[in-house]
């Protein structure tokens, strides 16, 4: 049922690239900041996805209900585009879903790698990923492994690569034989998971 599932996806992705121009194409690879997210930014230019950055708010002290309408408007916007494709809203949930007022904020990851508890980061990512999903958000800049000193988990390899558990607490476990090398994209029923396992995140992004 799964591989038929896949090949009518498949097929409808084809059929719509073949009627995409070149605009909507640039459009679907273009990923804008909310504060210049327009109805006729996206409508007309067929942007394929809407992040938030640090800070960046539909309103003050935005409740997880604000955020869920917003990402809908904008959702709304991107059904009335000439192909109808849906968009994907982005958020930097690094420390978890740190713009909504009142979420779950974590430490710093090297704070985290110094528990070398690597249930422990993918149970943060768990909720990471729930309570980002309530606000209807289906990806996050996370986790971060490098950059600044205070974002990566350790120096040590061995202790980086430990601490990735964090991914599978963000979008859910791969399913069992899912190809070596590939990135996991949780599927159709990460909704389900959502409600029965707390793994929500379609998508996640090392940084």
């Amino acid at each position: 049922m799964a591989k038929v599932e896949d090949e009518v996806i498949e097929a409808h992705v084809k059929q719509l690239l073949s009627r995409m121009t070149l605009k909507e194409k640039v459009g679907q690879m273009t990923q804008i900041e909310r504060q210049v997210a327009t109805s006729a930014a996206i409508k007309d230019l067929s942007i394929g996805s809407i992040f938030s950055a640090l800070g960046s708010l539909p309103v003050e002290k935005a409740s997880p209900s604000d955020w869920a309408d917003m990402v809908d408007g904008f959702q709304r916007s991107a059904l009335e585009s000439r192909l109808g494709i849906p968009l994907i809203y982005g958020t930097d949930a690094v420390h978890g879903n740190g713009n909504v007022f009142g979420a779950t904020i974590f430490p710093h990851n090297v704070g985290l790698g110094a528990t070398r508890d690597a249930d422990f980061a993918r149970r943060i990512g768990v909720v990471t990923a729930l309570e980002a999903r309530a606000c209807g958000i289906h990806y996050t800049f996370a986790p971060c492994v490098a950059g600044r000193c205070y974002e990566s988990y350790s120096e040590d390899t061995e202790i980086v690569s430990k601490m990735t558990s964090i991914v599978s607490g963000l979008q859910g476990q791969p399913p069992q034989g899912y190809p070596k090398g590939y990135p996991f994209v949780a599927g159709g029923n990460s909704c389900n998971s959502v409600r029965e396992n707390h793994t929500s995140l379609s998508v996640s992004h090392t940084m």
